[in-house]
């Protein structure tokens, strides 16, 4: 019975919508990253067309570390400066391929992602064909469809990379990719960590999603959930039930009190502590900043407004 009711649930979750947040190849790469920005940069961004000629043409928006570092912070509601098609900073990043929700669109969630750009990652936000605002033939159903976009992206920036001529060329640790998402985006970020997966995708953050069918089968990666307690779309009980499913180091951030997305928005209760929270999360698995990992809790936390499980984490 417990089963079926968490099929239910997830099923549920799916059918019943995720509105917008208010807000492989070869193993081959780079060995490491380098260290961890100390400062914030300005942020680029740029557009392309995934296959437009195929069954699955797939828009990608990129928002990515540009020109200097920047000494402003850009925790606030101002955010980092963000110009088009700015000149890619000097270094290589690593990559967070993020996924929206249903009826949504990447630039629904520029507060968040381009703050990560700004310390120091590659953000890649594809919009999904079936699944976005402006779908034409919108299919709640094509969600199981789009983990493989997620790798098909993946694949396409590893190319990208190698490619002479392409601005970001040189700049991406292929061998360091995070994949991240919002609702039926978080569904999808858990449908990429199947059964022999890439090790390319070192990490994932579920924000109000929870699991597919094979989810966390594969290698196992730390995951962090974050999540509404009191969430009338997407139930907490599914984001915890995803969380005690995976498979290695995980975290589960939950905001009593708080529904589908409100804390993504800068300025709402809970979104410092959710930036704080997933910048450190992308540091510690992505540059093996261990003292961000040590930060994290403290960076979550707040009294009344976030809790904090974890498990197996390295000490």
């Amino acid at each position: 019975m417990r089963v079926q009711r968490l099929i239910a649930a997830l099923v549920t979750a799916l059918l019943a919508g995720c509105g917008p947040a208010t807000a492989a190849t070869g193993e081959s790469g780079p060995v490491a990253a380098r260290h961890a920005p100390s400062r914030p940069y300005p942020v680029g961004v740029r557009q392309f067309v995934l296959d437009p000629d195929g069954p699955r043409p797939l828009p990608v928006t990129v928002w990515y570390p540009a020109g200097p570092a920047d000494r402003r912070p850009v925790g606030g509601p101002a955010g980092p400066v963000v110009r088009a098609a700015a000149p890619v900073a000097a270094g290589r990043f690593p990559v967070v391929v993020y996924s929206h929700g249903l009826r949504s669109l990447p630039d629904l969630h520029a507060p968040l992602t381009s703050r990560w750009a700004a310390a120091g990652f590659v953000v890649a936000a594809p919009t999904f064909p079936r699944t976005n605002l402006r779908a034409r033939d919108f299919t709640r159903a094509d969600v199981r469809n789009q983990p493989a976009d997620g790798w098909r992206l993946i694949r396409h920036l590893v190319g990208l990379d190698a490619r002479r001529g392409d601005p970001l060329a040189g700049h991406l640790d292929v061998a360091r990719f995070a994949a991240a998402g919002h609702s039926a985006g978080g569904f999808t970020t858990a449908g990429m960590f199947t059964s022999g997966h890439s090790a390319r995708l070192r990490s994932g953050i579920v924000l109000a999603g929870g699991g597919l069918a094979g989810s966390f089968a594969g290698p196992a990666a730390p995951l962090l959930f974050v999540h509404g307690a009191a969430d009338p779309i997407v139930p907490e009980a599914v984001g915890r039930a995803a969380y005690q499913r995976s498979r290695g180091p995980a975290i589960f951030l939950s905001l009593p009190g708080q529904g589908h997305g409100a804390y993504l928005t800068p300025g709402r209760p809970g979104f410092v502590q959710v930036l704080a929270a997933t910048t450190d999360f992308l540091r510690w698995t992505l540059y093996d900043d261990r003292a961000a990992l040590r930060r994290l809790p403290a960076d979550a936390l707040l009294a009344g407004t976030t809790t904090l499980t974890t498990r197996a984490l390295p000490g």
